[in-house]
């Protein structure tokens, strides 16, 4: 009679190991919930990164140029601004900011970004301040056409 009263749960039962004991194993799903967020904030602040003036560039077949550094790029908005990176310029502080931020020196690679609705000679002025300022490696910027 008193196997069955034990049987039944009136007696103590013995668990393996200590109670209370550390956790050997890592839990994995905080990790993958912290990962997953970062995940989606990168992918929604990534498109909104660009640096710049926007501008609406007009659109080209030609292929894109590879290449493996950053240029210095210059931008011009449909007023007729310029800006190097977010810094609006004047025509006669063109060269020296361009000196200042070229890596190469007058070998560096210098873009001009011109909005499709800026007057064609404002563009061919700035590319020929640029020009005759010594730089030899400039460039137009378009977009790729959609169609």
């Amino acid at each position: 009679m008193a196997m069955a009263g034990a049987a039944a749960g009136g007696g103590k039962r013995r668990r393996r190991g200590r109670r209370g004991a550390p956790i050997n194993e890592i839990n994995m799903t905080p990790f993958i919930d912290v990962v997953l967020v970062l995940l989606i904030v990168f992918m929604v602040a990534a498109p909104m990164m660009t640096v710049g003036v926007p501008l609406d560039l007009p659109q080209s077949k030609a292929s894109p140029l590879n290449s493996d550094t950053k240029p210095v790029t210059l931008s011009i908005r449909q007023t007729g601004q310029v800006f190097l990176e977010n810094a609006e310029l004047t025509d006669d502080t063109i060269i020296p900011r361009l000196t200042e931020t070229a890596k190469s020196g007058f070998e560096e690679r210098v873009f001009v970004r011109g909005d499709k609705r800026v007057d064609y000679g404002r563009v061919a002025q700035v590319m020929a301040i640029v020009t005759g300022g010594g730089f030899k490696k400039v460039a137009l910027v378009t977009e790729p056409d959609q169609r």
